[in-house]
């Protein structure tokens, strides 16, 4: 039989397991410095993140021993962390609980975990932690037999340190190459968030940043244009998440942000030729209420005034 351990993939497998488990501490007998072993804190992890769970379903989905199982659960019973109860629909079935001291160890072995990951990737910048993240996503994707093919979902956030350069070399890269727009403006990009940032009115205001695998795949502004008005400014979706209704999904978040603020309208400026944009906004009862001619970019365009009343 051929020696399994010198396959490529299955020798960068183990070399990278060695390399997790000494970077997380994972062999230490407790794990950040919390008395509790990986199997412990992982069981905790699962009490603390769903309702209604019995050993049965950690046993199940842990894939461990029942034995061990129950040696932890009644060493976490014995220590006052958690608690048996009914299941509501199955009188026959034991649910687990945390009691409130189980909820207190559980945040406190949360936040020290929290605090290590930050310390792991402090020395990264946006760029790299991005890449990280990216191809976190991808070896998990990799590894979970039978998982579906298909794009990751898209998270919205707020914005970050490093998103103001992404998305201004982003959206200078993609109207440049699918309308020819020159540097000036990825210039104004940058000069538009580079002020949202600078005057951030958190009350009045809000940005969404689009993340897919770790990527940023698009973003969108509100700025504060006049105590009654909002301004939706520089939404762009990238090429790879096209087709998967972000667009809509952003432009939606700025109207339910501008409508729960208490604005009476909303409004954006644009340019002709900008079609999936325009219909986006059309589809939502913008009314275009002016056009004027201009030469900006590089190029000769007739910039658009939308409205919304909300």
């Amino acid at each position: 039989m051929p020696d399994a351990s010198a396959e490529p993939s299955v020798a960068a497998l183990r070399r990278f397991s060695r390399f997790y488990t000494r970077q997380l501490g994972l062999l230490d007998e407790g794990l950040l410095d919390s008395g509790f072993t990986l199997t412990e804190m992982r069981v905790l992890y699962e009490l603390a993140h769903r309702d209604g769970l019995a050993a049965a379903d950690l046993v199940r989905e842990l894939a461990l021993d029942a034995g061990y199982l129950s040696r932890v659960l009644r060493r976490f019973q014995t220590q006052g962390l958690i608690e048996r109860g009914t299941h509501s629909g199955d009188a026959r079935r034991s649910t687990l609980a945390f009691t409130a001291k189980g909820r207190r160890t559980f945040a406190r072995i949360d936040k020290a975990a929290n605090t290590q990951a930050a310390a792991l990737v402090s020395h990264l910048d946006a760029g790299a932690q991005a890449e990280l993240r990216a191809a976190l996503a991808a070896v998990e994707r990799l590894m979970t037999p039978g998982a579906k093919a298909g794009p990751e979902p898209i998270v919205l956030r707020g914005l970050q340190v490093g998103d103001i350069g992404l998305i201004a070399s982003r959206q200078g890269q993609l109207y440049a190459q699918e309308y020819g727009w020159d540097e000036t403006f990825e210039a104004l990009v940058a000069e538009v968030a580079a002020r949202f940032v600078q005057k951030f009115d958190p009350k009045w205001e809000r940005c969404w940043v689009a993340e897919q695998g770790g990527r940023v795949v698009g973003s969108v502004f509100v700025v504060r244009k006049s105590p009654r008005v909002a301004q939706l400014r520089l939404l762009y979706v990238d090429p790879v998440a096209r087709g998967q209704g972000l667009g809509a999904r952003l432009v939606d978040e700025c109207l339910r942000f501008a409508r729960a603020k208490g604005y009476r309208s909303m409004m954006l400026w644009t340019n002709a030729g900008l079609d999936a944009a325009r219909r986006l906004y059309e589809a939502r009862g913008f009314v275009l209420q002016k056009e004027e001619r201009h030469r900006s970019f590089g190029k000769n365009l007739v910039g658009q005034f939308w409205t919304l009343k909300l």
